[in-house]
């Protein structure tokens, strides 16, 4: 049984976790919280919230864990394709038409990578077919995410071929060859990625201007405010006409939605006003 939101001891070890891990607790909609710790607990055997803090305390790998299972790392290449097809037609000429060298673009919330090389191979690809006669032009794709053990694969580049369901095969081959058993990220890629852990309602950290920011399937599992507050966040850290990208049922609220106008309604593509 989920632990109900207001049982104190509930509440001690969710401020613990914030406590030693900046992990906050209180911006995440308990539904989830409760759900997701509750996993951990009986995976490890706790019958209590004060026996699980205790472990917390003895094993920092399952403290680990749990960040994990609380930042949902689930995702592949090119996930909703059709969001990826809407970047390409509608916001990768646009910046490169009106926009200096490099482009900018931050991939929120990253995981395990997958978004932040598919982001970098959208725009090779389209320096390749538009590039010649902007030849100075370049980019950089910086990835972030809470979770250290998630940027630590992702900085290595190497996926298993279930990472590719929603890729063509002319692409994968293309940018991640097979190597010693997994896809690889082809150095053409990998010098202009770069991952860092961030904590995307951290306020205190200056964001460097953005030409570009994805953020797909996070925020939903923020309460409200925090979501206001971290679409703020990407409306301040946008340069005048940059683009932002949130998830499917994900969507601008507040006084945000008179920040921002649609590109595209259906794939949530917005672009600051």
């Amino acid at each position: 049984m989920e632990p109900p939101a207001d049982d104190p001891r509930f509440v001690a070890l969710c401020r613990k976790i914030e406590r030693d891990r900046g992990f906050l607790c209180s911006n995440y909609k308990d539904t989830c919280l409760r759900r997701r710790i509750s996993v951990r607990m009986r995976v490890k055997g706790a019958t209590s919230f004060d026996e699980y803090s205790g472990i917390l305390d003895e094993d920092s790998r399952e403290y680990d864990r749990l960040i994990a299972a609380l930042t949902i790392n689930v995702s592949r290449f090119f996930r909703n394709p059709e969001t990826y097809a809407c970047i390409a037609a509608k916001v990768l000429p646009d910046l490169w038409e009106h926009s200096t060298s490099p482009i900018r673009i931050w991939s929120a919330g990253c995981a395990l990578g997958e978004e932040t090389y598919s982001l970098a191979v959208l725009c090779h690809q389209h320096l390749q077919h538009h590039g010649v006669a902007r030849r100075g032009m370049s980019f950089d794709v910086t990835g972030t995410d809470i979770d250290a053990d998630a940027l630590s694969a992702a900085r290595l580049g190497r996926y298993s071929a279930a990472s590719f369901a929603d890729t063509a095969p002319s692409v994968r081959d293309t940018y991640f060859p097979v190597s010693e058993g997994l896809h690889t990220a082809v150095p053409a890629l990998r010098q202009r990625v770069s991952f860092h852990q961030s904590n995307l309602l951290d306020t205190s950290r200056a964001i460097p201007r953005m030409h570009l920011i994805v953020c797909r399937n996070v925020i939903i599992y923020f309460k409200r405010e925090a979501q206001e507050k971290v679409i703020q966040r990407f409306h301040d850290a946008l340069l005048p006409g940059g683009f932002l990208v949130l998830g499917k049922v994900e969507s601008l609220l507040g006084k945000s939605r008179g920040s921002f106008a649609p590109v595209s309604s259906r794939e949530r593509v917005y672009r600051r006003t």
